[in-house]
């Protein structure tokens, strides 16, 4: 692990094993490092882009739990196909445990193609269910591939998304890797928002991520994709939560949590 001192690092990881995954009466999200998201609502148990094993970079923090502790789940949420959102190893791993794989088209087409696995593809706006929980796709614009000559694909609009979550203890919104769009700022108040604030142009940016947080005053703002690798000249990794603070209206709701910490959702 880096001694990296260039980069704002995430506090020190928080482990759990499969007791994170029982039965309870309440929906507890656990941020994973990176743009992952352990969700168990209510014995409902979701991971959204999970990255646990296989990155390409150098990392800052402990993963929160190994794959092969994980002892049950209902769904994998997959917003695109970047290696920091769509790690193959973790979901080769994850697939003997049989769970429901949801994502836009390209995606579900590129897990089958490379894992054998048949997923669901979904278009923007599609709603699905796991369970009691209600699932939509929401649009995003990521498509930073088109600006290279390493593809011979052209990337569309609909291969990339972001999920809003309903649960019987409030809303999650994960908007995934994306540029401000018009249509983010109106949305319904979610009770809580993965939020990443990097300031890349491909990303959010700094200065829109503060927009979209203030346009939802009363959400919480888990942060996310900053603080896990050892990237500090790639400013879609190495975002600095001090820069929010002073910025974001009610400041008390800025969620700095530990990779694996636990979070209620809900008022």
């Amino acid at each position: 692990m880096s001694k990296n001192n260039k980069q704002a690092i995430a506090p020190p990881t928080v482990q759990f094993g499969a007791r994170a995954f029982e039965q309870s009466n309440e929906t507890i999200l656990r941020w994973l490092g990176s743009s992952g998201l352990f969700i168990n609502s209510r014995g409902t148990n979701i991971l959204v882009d999970p990255v646990l094993e296989g990155f390409d970079l150098p990392l800052l923090i402990e993963m929160p739990i190994d794959v092969s502790e994980i002892p049950s789940l209902d769904a994998v949420l997959i917003t695109h196909a970047d290696n920091d959102h769509f790690s193959i190893p973790t979901l080769e791993k994850l697939k003997s445990l049989t769970p429901a794989f949801h994502s836009p088209h390209y995606v579900a087409e590129e897990l089958y193609q490379r894992i054998g696995v048949e997923g669901h593809g979904h278009d923007i706006g599609d709603e699905f269910r796991v369970n009691d929980l209600k699932i939509r796709l929401t649009p995003a614009d990521h498509a930073w591939q088109n600006d290279t000559k390493k593809y011979d694909r052209v990337f569309q609009f609909e291969d990339f998304c972001g999920f809003w979550i309903d649960t019987p203890d409030g809303s999650l919104w994960i908007p995934g890797d994306s540029r401000l769009l018009p249509e983010q700022l109106e949305m319904p108040e979610p009770d809580a928002i993965l939020f990443d604030f990097s300031d890349n142009s491909w990303h959010i940016g700094l200065d829109n991520a503060i927009k979209l947080a203030n346009t939802y005053p009363n959400a919480d703002l888990i942060l996310s994709h900053w603080g896990t690798v050892d990237a500090p000249e790639m400013d879609a990794f190495n975002a600095d939560p001090k820069n929010l603070f002073g910025r974001v209206d009610n400041v008390e709701r800025i969620q700095l949590l530990a990779a694996g910490e636990p979070y209620k959702l809900g008022r």
